[in-house]
């Protein structure tokens, strides 16, 4: 009697188990389904947008003089790989800009991760110093920019500086967001355990709010690009920025529009990366099991 119960038991659990692993199969082929119809979509648009642009120019439509057209702007792609530009080759034009934008980004999300957890956990600090960053993060990062130009010359530290500034604040508010999101009853229930302000902000504070602190580090990084072409713009003897600068003083669009792809390029591997990341310090997140593209 009692074999025949614990025999009938796991049939069940072999049922369930199959029914279980169908189901599995059944969600990762959808997954895949919307994945690939998702990539096609985004084909069938960039075929569609640079199709019209090049058409429109060659149709005379709009003038190609002042939009340029996908095919001059390969054209200006190839010659750049293969003879170089006016400043060197392209590669240590896109080096010298990555390494303002990357020196900006770090310093930058390591000041904003520190002072938004600072401010976060001691509401004096954050009392008497809102007017203050408030203030300073409204006024224009331009501004700015020309300032620091001045104050570095055309070193690497002009550029890595208007980074700095257009990242912190990004970091600075998410994190300091997080802080305040966390939880009070994880924060009282640790306290009850005999867990001091250390262990409170290194163990359930700051875990809590990676999510916010890494959301903003997507952000931040195409930001710290930005800041590091604005300062080369300011003023600099290479970089993507003064490319593009050249390009647009000597009436070359298509010069302009590469510089903007290369620029889009090292943006999209640094998402990259960042994403990594992210999914390595985050492995408690919920997987997707639904075949979604994060943006």
């Amino acid at each position: 009697m009692q074999d025949g119960a614990t025999q009938g038991l796991a049939s069940r659990t072999a049922e369930i188990a199959a029914l279980d692993a169908d189901l599995s199969a059944r969600r990762a082929q959808v997954a895949q389904r919307r994945r690939l119809i998702i990539y096609a979509l985004r084909l069938a648009f960039t075929v569609l947008w640079l199709g019209s642009w090049e058409l429109s120019t060659r149709l005379n439509w709009v003038d190609p003089f002042f939009v340029g057209q996908p095919s001059g702007v390969v054209q200006r792609l190839w010659t750049w790989i293969t003879e170089g530009t006016a400043l060197g080759p392209l590669w240590l034009q896109a080096v010298v800009t990555m390494q303002e934008a990357v020196v900006g980004f770090l310093i930058g999300a390591a000041l904003g991760v520190v002072f938004g957890i600072l401010l976060g956990r001691i509401e004096v600090m954050a009392e008497v110093l809102s007017p203050f960053i408030k203030g300073a993060n409204a006024i224009p990062r331009v501004v700015l920019g020309s300032l620091f130009a001045v104050m570095f010359g055309l070193s690497l530290w002009g550029k890595a500086a208007t980074a700095v500034v257009l990242v912190f604040f990004v970091v600075f508010f998410n994190a300091f967001q997080g802080v305040r999101e966390v939880d009070r009853n994880l924060i009282a229930n640790a306290r009850i355990l005999g867990a001091d302000n250390r262990r409170l902000t290194t163990e359930i504070i700051i875990p809590s709010a990676m999510t916010w602190i890494l959301a903003s580090l997507h952000i931040s990084f195409g930001l710290a690009i930005v800041g590091a072409v604005v300062g080369e713009l300011f003023g600099a003897t290479a970089g993507l920025g003064q490319l593009i600068y050249n390009a647009g003083h000597t009436f070359d669009v298509n010069g302009v529009f590469a510089g903007m792809f290369v620029l889009a390029v090292l943006a999209l591997i640094a998402e990259g990366l960042i994403s990594a990341l992210e999914n390595r310090l985050v492995k408690w997140r919920p997987s997707r099991v639904s075949g979604e593209i994060p943006i």
